[in-house]
């Protein structure tokens, strides 16, 4: 049986609706302003075989990787999955992004009663113990993940200029955080005596938690109301309905190779530029993208896991379909990747990684969107600001973690938006308010960065003015790009502007470099002049 257009529609804001009330759920507990106001948070839901079943409007970064979590969540306890069961993991290397992203994974299971099929859909358990007269059957998982303020690491907010991934915090590989429904204190415990702030990471993995277990309970729900069979066939016909999509997408650009190339400005330990390249390869409704010639994987963190660049390659399609397409593995079947190991764009152990997933993915983008320029002009704007402009302050109990706006490219028929997160970030700011009642940090300055935008026929968005002021001693430390080489901008017009790094101490002005740390005191003013979007056309 096909499901008609109507129907594959209910379902698919069915599924999605789960994803969205996990995350309200995961704001609405958790402790840190990270995650509470800035959003920095994704969930998803999962087929049996572990496919990207639906998702919320969550963080790119995070959504198209994930899949690769619960793959390996999946082989680390194939055939050990139980009820209530929730898995743990943020090793960049075995289905992770980078360390501070924390992901949960939870199986959820049917039970039946034996010699019952599915069609036994009255009462479904949410998990937390089994009967013993019960079969329970595997139907899918949730997901959540959540970017954690501080896990360890050389310094605080765990996102240094590392040499190795070993200074970057806790390596976390899938283990088992709850069992049948009973979280193992001993792995909380063992978590939380290796960050700065235990309590509010305790909050937030129980937030975490909590997300999981509603996202179960409504899933099992929705198997009560329709039953397996229809609840199953609805997810595949979804993947191949998303699939066939894509498929048209591809078929509607024209065939062959486009290729682009961009740099980060470093690496954080060398200033030599680090070049990534892409040929993108149309050929009727199959593509083929292909990294080969990017630069090795680099001494300093801005390394990308191969995740990353799949998540990547996913939001760049994605972006190029309608918006009422379901968001789902479907849209990458059709296209293959291309990432050479040990490469910029697919690191091996034990390569740092804190700014691939922040920093490495928006070149990711960058270049995917300068290729397909080539292919569908009309569909892409120039290059967006091009950074998450990382910023994290430490000190005696407190972490703080922020990204930071800029502006948007320009559109072949728009100006591009100010101060503005762009492509693979999807957070909100840190309220003022909510920053100054938290830390003992004062916002001095906060506006558009006037001039930004590169000028064009339509101009760039500009960028956003961050002035804090701290008011104890602390570390800060800075990810951040597009401070040597600016945004690009597109059929003539001009780049954007720059983004710089500024402590004011005293009333002079120093320039920070675009990735490091700093020890700051008291008094000490640090100020994040954000990159503008490229402009489109010329004038």
């Amino acid at each position: 049986m096909s499901y008609n257009p109507i129907q594959l529609e209910i379902f698919k804001h069915l599924f999605a609706a789960i994803a969205e009330e996990m995350g309200t759920v995961l704001r609405k507990s958790s402790y840190s302003p990270n995650i509470k106001e800035r959003r920095d948070f994704s969930c998803a839901v999962f087929d049996a075989q572990g496919r990207l079943a639906a998702q919320a409007a969550h963080i790119p970064v995070h959504l198209g990787a994930m899949p690769l979590s619960v793959q390996a969540a999946v082989e680390r306890f194939r055939g050990a999955l139980h009820p209530g069961d929730i898995i743990v993991l943020n090793d960049p290397f075995h289905g992770g992004t980078h360390l501070p992203d924390i992901t949960m994974v939870s199986p959820v299971f049917f039970t039946t009663k034996p010699n019952e099929g599915s069609e036994n859909h009255k009462k479904p358990e949410v998990g937390r113990s089994v009967e013993p007269d019960c079969s329970p059957v595997l139907i899918g998982f949730v997901a959540s993940r959540a970017h954690h303020a501080d896990v360890g690491g050389m310094t605080p907010g765990s996102m240094p200029v590392a040499r190795e991934i070993y200074q970057e915090g806790l390596i976390l590989p899938p283990v088992k955080l709850a069992r049948c429904g009973k979280v193992d204190e001993d792995i909380l415990q063992l978590i939380l005596a290796n960050v700065r702030t235990p309590e509010e990471r305790r909050g937030d993995l129980l937030a975490q938690i909590a997300a999981n277990r509603r996202g179960a309970e409504r899933f099992l729900e929705l198997v009560a109301r329709y039953g397996l069979d229809e609840v199953s066939k609805a997810m595949e016909q979804l993947l191949a309905y998303t699939e066939r999509l894509t498929r048209r997408l591809l078929a509607s650009l024209p065939d062959g190779t486009y290729r682009f190339e961009d740099a980060l400005d470093n690496d954080g330990v060398t200033e030599a530029p680090v070049p990534i390249r892409v040929a993108v390869t149309i050929a009727g409704e199959e593509a083929v993208v292909d990294f080969t010639g990017s630069a090795p994987q680099q001494q300093g963190s801005v390394n990308a896991v191969e995740a990353i660049t799949l998540s990547a390659v996913y939001y760049v399609f994605r972006c190029l379909l309608g918006l009422d397409t379901p968001n789902n593995a479907g849209c990458l079947a059709p296209i293959k990747v291309i990432a050479p190991p040990g490469t910029v764009v697919n690191a091996l152990p034990p390569a740092p990684v804190a700014g691939g997933n922040v920093e490495t993915s928006q070149r990711i983008v960058d270049v995917l969107l300068g290729a397909l320029a080539q292919a569908c002009p009309e569909r892409v704007p120039a290059a967006s600001q091009g950074t998450m402009n990382n910023v994290t302050i430490g000190g005696r109990g407190f972490t703080y973690y922020e990204t930071i706006g800029g502006g948007a490219g320009a559109r072949p028929n728009a100006d591009g938006v100010s101060a503005i997160h762009s492509h693979m970030t999807n957070t909100l700011n840190t309220p003022i308010e909510a920053l100054e009642y938290a830390y003992p940090l004062r916002v001095r300055r906060y506006e558009i960065r006037r001039g930004s935008g590169g000028e064009g026929r339509f101009r760039g968005g500009d960028g956003i003015v961050r002035e804090i002021e701290v008011l104890t001693d602390c570390t800060v430390t800075l990810l951040t790009e597009r401070r040597v080489l600016a945004p690009y901008g597109l059929a003539g017009g001009g780049p954007g502007k720059c983004g710089e790094n500024i402590l004011i101490r005293g009333g002079e002005e120093i320039p920070l470099p675009g990735k490091g740390s700093v020890v700051l005191k008291a008094g000490d003013v640090l100020s994040i002049r954000t990159p503008g979007g490229g402009g489109y056309g010329v004038k």
